[in-house]
C-alpha cells in the first residue's frame, strides 16, 4: 500500500510526516478502529428472502402494529449511538467533530469489547444546543441508549437533560457521571483503607465543570459529609456574584465547613483532593492537608499533583487519570457494565441509584484486598462488566424505570 502524502505540520505543530513508522499510533488507527459485521450470514436465495424482502416485510409491519416489538427483532435492545459534537476531547479541548472521531471509534471499540455492545459514533457539526438536541432526537428511534461524549460545559448540562425530557431510553453523559461512578467507588475504598467513614471526610474538588459537578452530586448521594467545589476564583459560596445557574446550585448544596478564597487555602485540613480541571498543586499544599490525605489528581496527560510529589508529602493513597501510574480513574470500569445492565433491564434512563449501584459493584470487586495501591479493579478483570450490569439493572427495577414489556 502507499502511503499518502501528508501536508506539512504548522509553526510549533507535532511532525507526523511519518506517522505510520514514527509512531505507534497511527498505524493502529490506519483505516478507522470499527467495522459493522452481519450477525447473520445471507447464503441462498431462501435466506435473502427471509433476511430481506419478503420476510423482512412481515417483521416490519408486526412492529409497526405493536412497536414494542423492536425490541426483540430489531438491534435495539443492544445498540446505543454515541455523540459528539468535539467541544472537549480528552485533554484536547475544542478539536472540532471530525478530529474527535478517532475518541468516538475508540468508545465504539471499548463498548464493544468490554460490554458486547453496538455503538454508532456520530460526530456532529454543530455546537447549537437547539440543533443537537433536535438531531439526536429524530435518529434517536433506532437505539436504545444514547451516550453523550466529549461536549463542553456548562451546554453538556442542558442537552442531556432535555434530551432525557423527550426520549424514553437512557441518555448518559459519561465525562460527567462515568468520571463521578469510578471516583465514588475509589473513594469508598480508599477511606476504608485509610480507616475514615465517608461521612466524616473533607473534600476539595477543583474543578466545576461536566466532571466537578457529577462528582460532587455522587459523593453527595454516597454520604460523604463535607465537599467545597472550587473554580478559578476559589470556593463556590452564596456570597459570590459571579457564579452561573449550575454552580449556584452546587454552592447550595456543599461546603458545609464554610471554606473560602482559592484552592490552596481550602486544601488546609482536607482529607481529600480531587483533581478534574488541570492545573499545579504544589508539595506544600498538600502537606497543608490533614495528615495522610487522599489525592485524586485526574487531569491529563499531566496530574495537578505528581504522585511523586503526592507520596512526598505524605498522601496515604494517590490515584490518577493516567495508566502508568497505580489507581487509574478509568471511565472504562464503569460505562460498559452501566449501558449494559440497563440494556438488559430494558431501563428507559439511568438514576442516580444506578449510578451508585455501580460505583458500588465497582468498589466491591476488590474490596476484601484493598492496597494503596490498588482501590479500584483492573479494567481486563472478567467479572467487571458482568458484575456492574448484574448491579445496574437490579438497581433499575427497583427503582421502576424499565419498559413494561421488558
Amino acid at each position: 500500500m502507499t502511503t499518502p502524502a501528508l501536508p506539512s505540520p504548522p509553526d510549533g505543530a507535532p511532525d507526523y510526516s511519518d506517522p505510520y513508522g514514527a509512531d505507534p499510533a497511527f498505524p493502529l488507527h490506519l483505516r478507522g478502529k470499527i467495522e459493522v459485521r452481519p450477525t447473520v450470514r445471507v447464503r441462498d436465495n431462501a435466506g435473502l428472502a427471509l433476511a430481506y424482502t419478503p420476510g423482512v416485510g412481515r417483521v416490519s409491519q408486526a412492529i409497526a402494529l405493536d412497536e414494542s416489538l423492536s425490541w426483540q427483532y430489531t438491534w435495539r435492545s443492544n445498540a446505543i449511538l454515541i455523540v459528539t459534537d468535539g467541544t472537549a476531547v480528552l485533554g484536547l479541548g475544542d478539536i472540532g467533530p471530525v478530529a474527535a472521531l478517532p475518541v468516538m471509534e475508540g468508545k465504539s471499540l471499548l463498548f464493544k469489547e468490554f460490554g458486547g455492545i453496538d455503538c454508532v459514533p456520530i460526530c456532529l457539526a454543530t455546537k447549537d444546543v437547539d440543533e443537537i438536541v433536535e438531531t439526536v432526537s429524530r435518529i434517536a428511534p433506532a437505539y436504545g441508549g444514547i451516550n453523550l461524549e466529549d461536549i463542553s460545559a456548562p451546554r453538556c448540562f442542558e442537552i442531556e437533560r432535555r434530551l432525557q425530557e423527550r426520549l424514553d431510553i437512557p441518555v448518559f453523559h459519561d465525562d460527567q457521571h462515568g468520571t463521578a461512578v469510578v471516583v465514588t467507588a475509589a473513594l469508598t475504598n480508599a477511606a476504608a483503607l485509610t480507616g475514615r467513614p465517608l461521612s466524616e471526610l473533607s473534600v476539595v474538588i477543583s474543578g466545576a465543570g461536566a466532571a466537578g459537578v457529577a462528582i460532587t452530586d455522587m459523593l453527595l448521594a454516597a454520604g460523604v459529609g463535607d465537599i467545597a467545589v472550587c473554580d478559578r476564583t476559589g470556593v463556590l459560596e452564596g456570597s459570590r456574584a459571579d457564579l452561573t445557574d449550575v454552580k449556584r446550585k452546587v454552592a447550595e448544596r456543599t461546603n458545609t465547613g464554610g471554606r473560602s478564597g482559592h484552592l490552596f487555602g481550602a486544601l488546609r485540613g482536607a482529607d481529600v483532593f480531587i483533581g478534574v480541571s488541570g492545573g499545579t498543586v504544589a508539595q506544600d499544599v498538600v502537606e497543608s492537608m490533614a495528615p495522610a490525605p487522599i489525592v485524586f489528581s485526574l487531569a491529563n496527560p499531566v496530574p495537578e499533583i505528581h504522585p511523586d510529589v503526592a507520596h512526598a508529602a505524605g498522601a496515604a493513597v494517590v490515584a490518577t487519570g493516567r495508566s502508568d501510574f497505580p489507581n487509574q480513574i478509568n471511565n472504562v470500569l464503569a460505562f460498559p457494565g452501566i449501558f449494559r445492565g440497563a440494556l438488559d433491564a430494558g431501563a428507559t434512563r439511568i438514576t442516580e441509584s444506578m449510578k451508585l449501584a455501580a460505583a458500588q459493584a465497582i468498589a466491591g470487586l476488590v474490596s476484601d484486598r484493598l492496597a494503596p495501591d490498588r482501590i479500584v479493579p483492573d479494567p481486563f478483570d472478567p467479572r467487571l462488566a458482568a458484575t456492574v450490569s448484574e448491579a445496574v439493572a437490579q438497581a433499575a427495577r427497583s427503582a421502576g424505570v424499565v419498559r413494561p414489556s421488558a
